[in-house]
């Protein structure tokens, strides 16, 4: 691979490239190109010490080396990508600079519609669709001048906290190939792991790009609910497209740096047409930027979803260098928070986010089951497909009452630090019930359902949500902390992740990649 020396500037640290009207100091481009980070390799593009289409043949050359033991990506786009990438080369060779992202290799989960390539959500009923057009993040990272070179493995319509279906097959951890990267964006994370691609997109309801970056030791920001627009992802399913009612669904980055969420953020968020027309969304600035101003609440554990004791000791290491810096901590929930109900109103708006897809055959069998008195998912859901409005309707007012506890107790506090998940990555799982299923933990089985309970709290109140990575198991597994952040305020949990990193660490690649 060739490398340009780009007037023995950035290796003195002191490149000073142009950027639209400001001056911009060039990050240092690190030896191997494959872990660079998107902002990073932007970067070296720029300086000239490599091209856009040297970095992308990188990336493939890595894909066809390492992808078929981690089958992270599953539609690859070569040609069109190296077509991209030359483009990208003759613009820059005559002074035009796309965007951020100008000729930097990226890929995109596979339920985000990419025009003239498939795109199913991993369900055989939808093998033949092809997206006519791009969805609205796919289009937006082209016009910040990124190179698509394929699309990221998914569970079937995005249902589960692993990455598998019968089109695709499989994706494995990096960090261990007999279990899951997570789900529903766990191709994504594998691949991001591994340095295939500088960054990508996925999508989160119920923690599916957090479980994914918390598996594979990457970062992965769930956006303010409404501030990415998902036109042209699946669910909801083709036909059934247009600018969805925000609810709870998200789009948002998953990156190898925090730096590169909040650029990609930046790329990514604002009102879709016709909403355009009315209004514009400005990414306010973080509240602070280093580790000891931040206002930190505390919330590493709970009775009712205690962590395991693989994943413990990686949360105390959390506190004592949170001490050590001299952050301001508050411990325990917020006050009138109650995460118990909070969790079952989580999940029963779940329930009736995929109602519509309840056949009218199922509806008297699903209210029988509904009357259960127990308080099971299963049961929950059933009740939320089947309630009569007024129900539905308390079930919402319960939701912002949430949010405005949430933003009362955001006035004196600026993040909320809690586990992403009880345990760490586990081993493959496909049996066909995912109720049914259950987790190993030193102190015994969980329910596989319970991974919901830590990704709820942000996802109900629609809050802003930053997975860093934060170190490994003594079994070499990785570890990620949720920080959580105020409404619309999605800069200040991203900032808070750098400034984490610079006290502990931030991303490393697993063994062997």
């Amino acid at each position: 691979m060739r490398r340009r020396t780009f007037v023995g500037a950035l290796s003195a640290g002191i490149g000073l490239p142009l950027v639209a009207a400001r001056r911009r100091l060039v990050p240092p481009v690190p030896a191997d190109l494959s872990y660079a980070s998107a902002t990073e390799a932007a970067g070296a593009i720029r300086a000239k010490q490599i091209s856009s289409l040297e970095l992308t043949q990188l990336a493939f050359e890595r894909i066809d080396r390492f992808n078929p033991r981690l089958n992270a990506l599953v539609n690859l786009l070569r040609e069109p990508a190296l077509a991209r990438a030359r483009e990208a080369d003759a613009a820059w060779s005559r002074g035009t600079w796309w965007g951020p992202l100008h000729g930097v290799p990226v890929t995109v989960k596979e339920s985000f519609g990419i025009a003239g390539t498939a795109a199913t959500a991993g369900a055989p009923f939808l093998k033949n669709h092809v997206p006519a057009e791009d969805s609205v993040p796919v289009a937006r990272l082209k016009q910040a001048g990124a190179v698509l070179i394929g699309n990221t493995n998914v569970p079937f319509m995005l249902g589960d906290w692993q990455s598998y279906n019968e089109i695709y097959g499989t994706s494995n951890n990096p960090w261990d190939p007999t279990r899951t990267p997570g789900g529903s964006s766990g191709g994504t994370a594998a691949a991001l792991a591994t340095g295939l691609g500088h960054l990508s997109i996925g999508s989160d309801i119920g923690g599916s790009i957090r479980v994914p970056a918390h598996f594979c030791g990457i970062y992965g920001h769930k956006p303010t609910v409404g501030v990415v627009p998902m036109r042209g992802h699946i669910p909801p399913l083709p036909g059934e497209q247009g600018t969805p009612i925000v609810s709870l669904p998200v789009g948002g980055p998953m990156a190898r740096s925090a730096a590169d969420l909040r650029m990609a953020l930046e790329v990514l968020g604002g009102p879709d047409q016709p909403d355009a027309k009315a209004y514009r969304w400005t990414l306010p600035p973080a509240r602070h930027r280093a580790l000891r101003d931040f206002r930190i609440g505390v919330v590493l554990d709970d009775p009712s979803c205690p962590v395991s004791a693989e994943v413990k000791p990686v949360f105390d290491g959390l506190l004592a260098a949170l001490r050590r810096s001299g952050a301001s901590l508050t411990q325990g929930w917020p006050e009138g928070i109650n995460p118990r109900a909070d969790y079952h109103t989580y999940v029963y708006l779940l329930g009736t986010y995929f109602a519509s897809q309840l056949p009218d055959s199922a509806l008297d069998a699903t209210r029988r089951a509904a009357s259960r008195p127990d308080s099971s998912i299963g049961t929950i859901w059933n009740r939320a497909w089947t309630d009569p409005v007024k129900r539905v309707q308390q079930q919402t007012a319960a939701r912002e009452r949430a949010r405005s506890l949430w933003s009362r107790w955001f006035q004196n506090h600026d993040v909320c630090l809690m586990p992403v998940a009880f345990v760490p990555a586990f081993p493959h799982d496909h049996s066909p019930d995912p109720t049914r299923r259950v987790l190993a933990t030193p102190a015994g089985s969980r329910s596989y359902m319970d991974l919901m309970w830590w990704i709820a709290a942000a996802t109900l109140s629609g809050l802003p949500a930053t997975v860093a990575p934060l170190g490994l198991t003594s079994g070499g597994l990785p570890v990620g902390i949720q920080i959580v952040g105020p409404y619309l305020e999605d800069a200040t949990p991203i900032a808070f992740a750098e400034a984490l990193a610079r006290e502990i660490g931030g991303f490393r690649p697993p063994p062997g990649f």
